[in-house]
């Protein structure tokens, strides 16, 4: 199949890299238009009040690959229109530095986003994410986003499992549905993971910023929120702790639905 793959955490990304490293080992034809630089956190938004620039680049991914300097919507609406050399069968976003579930992630993912941006287009969409420790995390930051052996393992697991379920979900996904595919993968992740289906977790999530310090700013001060989610049905944090991978379809078409 032919793919177009963006992400938020940037073309530098090696989660990125890996992700289209195992896709074109399975065969599949691949494009890449990615960030400049880490828009994680962005959402949907798109460069309203200046100019995006894009341009080719080779950054070792033997495939059609473009830098855009704005968001993951940006870079999707741009490759979509302008760029790629035929319409892909389907958009992929990811592999996501760190989960998106639960709803106050899922909204304000830019990786999700990018995704979206390919189901505005009318084509099928799935977004990859992966799991990771606040210490985990901040040890990839420190590193310069290059991973741990054993955070390397869990990748190329993790990438395995989306080379194979990309193709799947976007076959199963007829044209103009605006349905996104959410998948996050378990910390660790191995061949041998099962995958889930789950609905995404309701967890109340404030106090996101710190109090206004003395010269009237305020910083981000992440944290997972609390987890008020009912038993039933199982929710994507749910299928995460559980060590499986969640996949959650996101029906953006039956929002405001009674």
């Amino acid at each position: 199949m032919k793919f177009l793959v963006t992400n938020d955490d940037g073309i530098g990304s090696v989660f990125l890299h890996e992700l289209v490293r195992a896709l074109g080992a399975a065969g599949h034809g691949v494009c890449v238009a990615a960030p400049r630089t880490e828009q994680s956190w962005i959402g949907a938004a798109k460069s309203r009040d200046r100019p995006v620039h894009s341009a080719p680049a080779d950054c070792g991914l033997a495939c059609p690959t473009w830098i855009v300097d704005g968001t993951p919507s940006d870079c999707v609406n741009i490759a979509l229109d302008h760029l790629v050399p035929e319409m892909p069968d389907g958009v992929i976003s990811g592999i996501n530095v760190g989960l998106n579930a639960s709803l106050g992630f899922i909204i304000a993912s830019g990786t999700i986003a990018g995704a979206f941006e390919g189901a505005l287009h009318g084509l099928p969409a799935v977004a990859f994410s992966q799991d990771l420790t606040p210490d985990l995390y901040e040890r990839l930051k420190h590193n310069g986003g290059k991973p741990d052996p054993g955070l390397h393992s869990t990748l190329m697991a993790s990438a395995a499992h989306a080379a194979r379920l990309a193709p799947e979900l976007v076959r199963s996904t007829p044209p103009r549905q605006f349905v996104v595919h959410n998948v996050n993968f378990p910390l660790p992740c191995t061949a041998a993971a099962g995958i889930r289906r789950t609905v995404p977790a309701r967890v109340v999530l404030p106090k996101l910023f710190s109090a206004q310090a003395d010269d009237g700013t305020h910083r981000l001060v992440f944290h997972q929120g609390c987890d008020v989610s009912p038993s039933e049905p199982l929710t994507d944090r749910a299928a995460l702790m559980a060590g499986c991978i969640s996949h959650s379809v996101l029906d953006y078409s039956k929002l405001g639905a009674a």
